[in-house]
């Protein structure tokens, strides 16, 4: 008969074989460009890397399928580069990984350290490199920008930082940091990190140096510590649906470009009808964010949702985005003169 130990390695050469199967490999030499049809997808479809508009080109990066077929963008590459044209092009090489050719030069998107063999767009969201032993050498959920799917984690002392807007994914105005001290903060981006900066927090600093911010499959968002303890839970587990072979549920949390961090549910039902929901937090006041709204402006609160205004003889420095601050308006103070004279 067989002992235990042979029926476990059974059984895990034949999860990790059946894994693989299920995976949709990426050849070397494979290309993409933003004019492709298809890009690179998940087994399931729901889970994509590719070029996705952004400005006045393109940029790179894993979305999940939204609503309305729209794309929701999870994780992008070399974030703070500026758009490339049509005509750019993404290969996948034996020895620079991932490389982006655009304007006759070449780009690398990962840093493996070794030879790749294939590459996979997982079903999780992770978009992975494998060697020749087929073991991952680089995969997108060793770097999040903005967002955390089920099995990432913000390891301690590392930062998520927030978009610029809801179509633009550079850097921008805030940034979540888990410390090393255990606590998880909130702060604008170019502070430092102390009391007086930071506008949210949890976490205690009696819990050591090794917390880590993760996400379950089941949509809690939770601190563990280095052995897989829990310390802190942020959100409760969600109702699972009632029927799972006919429903699709994918969470994210997401740092939203407004300084909030988020918990978001995206139900796929077999029709091909999706939906999406925010799930926490129920409420949120944007003008206690320290840095909402920029230089020279003020915030005003109205229920959940905030807006910035100009005080007198101020003007927006951008009027689309009035959280950029306001400047002040000569041409009024010398009209303004006039009149009193």
């Amino acid at each position: 008969m067989a002992t235990i130990s042979q029926l476990l390695l059974f059984f895990s050469v034949f999860s990790t074989v059946t894994a693989q199967l299920q995976q949709s490999n990426i050849t070397l030499n494979s290309s993409l460009t933003p004019t492709s049809n298809t890009p690179w997808l998940s087994p399931s479809t729901l889970f994509s890397l590719g070029f996705y508009p952004q400005g006045n080109g393109f940029a790179i990066g894993v979305w999940l399928a939204g609503p309305s077929s729209s794309k929701v963008v999870v994780w992008t590459a070399n974030r703070d580069s500026p758009p490339v044209s049509s005509d750019a092009v993404l290969l996948l090489t034996p020895n620079g990984g991932l490389v982006l050719r655009s304007g006759g030069q070449d780009t690398s998107i990962s840093s493996t350290g070794e030879a790749a063999s294939y590459a996979s767009m997982l079903d999780s969201g992770n978009f992975a490199l494998y060697n020749s032993d087929s073991e991952i050498i680089w995969q997108t959920f060793s770097s999040p920008t903005d967002t955390l799917l089920p099995g990432q984690a913000v390891l301690p002392g590392r930062e998520l930082y927030s978009s610029v807007s809801e179509t633009n994914h550079s850097t921008g105005r805030f940034r979540l940091k888990m410390q090393t001290n255990g606590r998880l903060v909130l702060y604008p981006v170019e502070t430092t990190d102390t009391a007086e900066n930071m506008y949210w927090s949890r976490g205690s600093q009696n819990q050591g140096s090794n917390i880590t911010l993760s996400l379950d499959r089941n949509g809690v968002i939770f601190m563990a510590n280095s052995s897989g303890s829990y310390i802190q839970n942020l959100t409760e587990s969600l109702n699972p649906p009632n029927d799972r072979t006919t429903t699709t549920v994918i969470y994210r949390m997401t740092f939203d470009f407004d300084g909030i961090f988020r918990l978001y549910s995206h139900r796929f039902e077999r029709n091909g009808s999706s939906t999406m929901l925010e799930e926490w937090p129920k409420t949120s006041r944007k003008c206690e964010i320290k840095g909402f709204c920029g230089l020279n402006s003020y915030c005003t609160q109205n229920d959940t949702d905030a807006d910035c205004s100009c005080p007198s003889g101020f003007d927006f420095i951008n009027p689309s985005q009035r959280f950029q601050g306001c400047m002040r308006n000569f041409m009024k103070r010398v009209v303004g003169r006039r009149e009193r004279a």
